[in-house]
């Protein structure tokens, strides 16, 4: 049920709306500062369009486009302008909103970051994506974690940023510090369809979470994206599915107390609880061990694949980067 895409809103419901947003073309300041305005416009037709809306989701590159220039007089800072603007357009149209920006990262390359702006102007998640598009983006790697916020009607979101769902344990990581609500936001085109469709329901599903996913729409004269906003179930079931329209918004409602409920009550498919929990029929709470060898490998810094000596591209230097030489410090 999304309750006509929110058109008939439940006492415990958030309606939750996902802009399919013209993919830009921005290179300058003035491109940025009127890229700007079309985002704050576009929050006060959410509003204006869809009365009940609890939260209005834009995509990754709402204000850069997919360019992925690391110019410095085109990246944000959270105390710019572009945010600013941001906060007023939430607090004026009494509405939460989920924002992209390309953050000036003095120490190194741009970070790929995200906002979640309450109804009062106030930044109440930030976000950088922790697992850029290698070799295409140049960003660099997020050292904020994964957090998650109160929101809206009894919601707890969490955000994660296009790549990062092609990761399951970027899902559970939100699940696992209490989101019943994740968001992903995506610049992706057209050969990612089949991927991000099936990434969005299983990010779902095996976390009993409801998803809200949302890419760029139209072309910039180079790329097109492909929109298609998805507000899956958190049993892994499409509540609504968009298109390829630029500038359309794509509503449902959700019902996060649905979701708490499911991860308290449900036994068969609880996968969340029952990944800690193994064999808890045969033994008594279930095995708790973690017998998963690159999980830790990874956590004593000895992550490698039986092929990783064989991998080609490790580097950015296929789509025109310099190949770095700095380690990353965390």
């Amino acid at each position: 049920m999304s309750g006509l895409g929110g058109l008939n809103k439940s006492p415990d419901g958030v309606v939750i709306g996902l802009v399919q947003l013209q993919l830009p073309i921005v290179v300058t300041k003035a491109d940025l500062a009127r890229q700007t305005e079309k985002v704050c416009a576009m929050v006060t037709k959410a509003r204006r369009a869809f009365a009940t809306m609890d939260l209005v989701v834009f995509p990754e590159y709402c204000l850069h486009g997919l360019s992925m220039d690391t110019n410095p007089e085109i990246m944000c800072r959270l105390d710019g302008p572009e945010v600013a603007a941001f906060k007023s357009a939430c607090l004026r149209e009494n509405i939460w909103g989920c924002f992209s920006i390309m953050e000036l990262n003095p120490a190194g390359n741009p970070y790929n970051s995200g906002l979640i702006i309450d109804n009062t102007g106030e930044i109440r998640l930030y976000y950088r994506k922790m697992h850029p598009w290698v070799p295409v983006e140049p960003w660099e790697p997020g050292n904020l974690g994964i957090p998650v916020c109160d929101g809206p009607n009894g919601s707890k979101l969490a955000l994660i940023i296009c790549h990062d769902g092609m990761f399951p344990e970027m899902a559970r990581e939100c699940a696992y510090k209490g989101a019943n609500v994740m968001i992903r936001t995506a610049g992706y085109t057209a050969p990612i369809r089949h991927a991000w469709t099936i990434t969005n329901q299983a990010n779902s599903f095996c976390n009993l979470m409801y998803s809200a996913n949302v890419c760029m729409a139209g072309t910039d004269g180079v790329f097109n994206s492909m929109g298609e906003g998805t507000i899956v179930g958190f049993d892994g079931v499409p509540l609504v599915t968009g298109n390829g329209a630029p500038d359309e918004i794509i509503t449902a409602e959700v019902r996060p107390r649905l979701a708490d409920e499911a991860r308290q009550l449900w036994g068969v498919e609880n996968n969340i609880y029952q990944f800690g929990h193994r064999g808890y029929v045969a033994v008594e709470g279930g095995a708790q061990d973690c017998p998963y060898t690159y999980m830790t490998d990874l956590a004593a810094g000895q992550y490698r694949l039986p092929w990783d000596g064989a991998v080609k591209v490790t580097d950015g230097t296929s789509c025109g980067f310099p190949r770095p030489t700095r380690r990353y410090q965390g």
